[in-house]
């Protein structure tokens, strides 16, 4: 048989199982992204042999790239608060505080117990601190209406670290060229921190609200096909991130403002949800081809050498570092002791960070330090894949009967007041 065909006849197999037993997968202990990893791994040498393409930096940072595009802007959409400080202390806590404790908590076991440059540990720290926008779908908002404290907050914290994460790799990049930093530290603050996130905020809402004004205007002439419509939504996308880019600021920011945007912008509620369910149809699809692919570069050789320093590092971001930050960064706020605990465990790695990977192997990470690195963070994905992918399921259902419960109790204690 066409070794083509039989590709097609597996692909077509997997679509129609996570298809058809969606219903029954939601209520196991099982995530569809560990479903794919495994089936790449099957389809890898080590299976089937159908997957034998090991893809180059470029093909893999492009391909991550618009993974990670198309879900932020659905991030974006999702986003159901007012602008206001009170309505995203979450937000501002998990990016402002957590975020940074995460990159220099893993820099320092990196360095000192690695024995990595600070540049580069801090690259590493960089390279691991999104959470995944695309994986966690489980535990992120799923419809508009959802108010709920922790799915807003790791909605949103995965919309925005996947772009403020940016200065830090950019420091690890600068590090790598030169490692007097006192030669570039003026230049990485005001260009890649003070220029490209003014910049990203910025494009962002000009972009979203001049695409929503021609839509607008273009509704009012002219009819549209229904089903081309929701290609607007892939269009004010594209044009956000690359005209965003053109003038050096944070394109990944700037998509994430512009699904903001947009969800404020247009009134009617049916085209906020048809642009919300057209982007996390293109989002599974893309979830699907990218896991697939990672489950096939997986060797057992580079596995098993950078295994130790890969569990360690994993292990002590999962187990230690974002668990202790997300306690330290939620105290003061009136969250349950269980709220504050998933907020912690709920930090997962996928996409986000296998797209800085690329960008940083496109741009100077090489040699024996860049294989290290590589191996690391594939190693880290894969743990938190299996390892929230089987747990994430009863958390979150223990955790809707945790707030079922909540909101009993305080509907008795009112009755009992009045």
């Amino acid at each position: 048989m066409d070794i083509y065909i039989l590709k097609l006849l597996v692909i077509g197999l997997l679509l129609l199982f996570v298809t058809l037993g969606s219903g029954l997968i939601s209520r196991l202990p099982l995530s569809y992204a560990l479903i794919y990893l495994l089936v790449g791994i099957f389809l890898s040498p080590y299976g089937l042999n159908l997957i034998q393409l090991r893809p180059e930096a470029e093909f893999l940072e492009r391909l991550t790239e618009f993974v990670v595009l198309i879900s932020l802007f659905s991030c974006g959409l999702k986003m159901n608060r007012p602008l206001q400080t009170w309505a995203w202390n979450s937000t501002i806590r998990l990016i402002g505080l957590l975020m940074p404790l995460t990159i220099f908590a893993v820099a320092a076991i990196a360095h000192f117990c690695l024995g990595f440059d600070w540049g580069v540990a801090i690259l590493l720290g960089a390279i691991l601190a999104p959470t995944d926008p695309v994986l966690a779908s489980e535990v992120q908002i799923s419809h508009p209406d959802d108010k709920d404290e922790l799915r807003f907050g790791l909605t949103s914290e995965g919309g925005l670290n996947d772009a403020l994460a940016f200065p830090f790799v950019y420091f690890g990049l600068h590090w790598l060229k030169d490692d007097n930093w006192q030669n570039w530290i003026t230049q990485w603050i005001a260009v890649d921190v003070i220029w490209a996130i003014a910049v990203g905020l910025v494009m962002g809402i000009i972009v979203a609200r001049t695409v929503v004004w021609l839509d607008k205007q273009a509704q009012q002439f002219i009819t549209i096909d229904s089903l081309m419509e929701d290609f607007v939504a892939l269009g004010m996308i594209l044009l956000t991130y690359s005209l965003t880019e053109v003038v050096n600021g944070y394109g990944f920011l700037a998509v994430f403002v512009a699904g903001v945007v947009a969800q404020k912008t247009y009134h009617d509620p049916e085209k906020r949800f048809s642009q919300l369910e057209f982007s996390e149809t293109l989002e599974k699809l893309l979830e699907i081809a990218t896991i697939l692919l990672l489950g096939s570069l997986l060797r057992i050789e580079p596995i098993l050498r950078f295994l130790p320093q890969g569990l360690l590092i994993a292990g002590a971001l999962i187990f230690l570092i974002r668990p202790l930050g997300a306690w330290i960064s939620t105290t003061g706020e009136n969250y349950s002791p269980m709220r504050r605990l998933l907020f912690g465990w709920f930090g997962i790695r996928g996409v986000g960070s296998l797209y800085y990977l690329a960008y940083a192997l496109g741009s100077g990470l090489k040699g024996e330090v860049g294989e290290q690195i590589a191996w690391i963070t594939f190693i880290t994905v894969i743990v938190s894949v299996l390892i929230h992918g089987i747990s994430s399921t009863p958390l979150m259902n223990r955790y809707e009967r945790h707030i079922e419960r909540r909101k009993k109790r305080a509907l008795e204690a009112k009755s009992e007041a009045a």
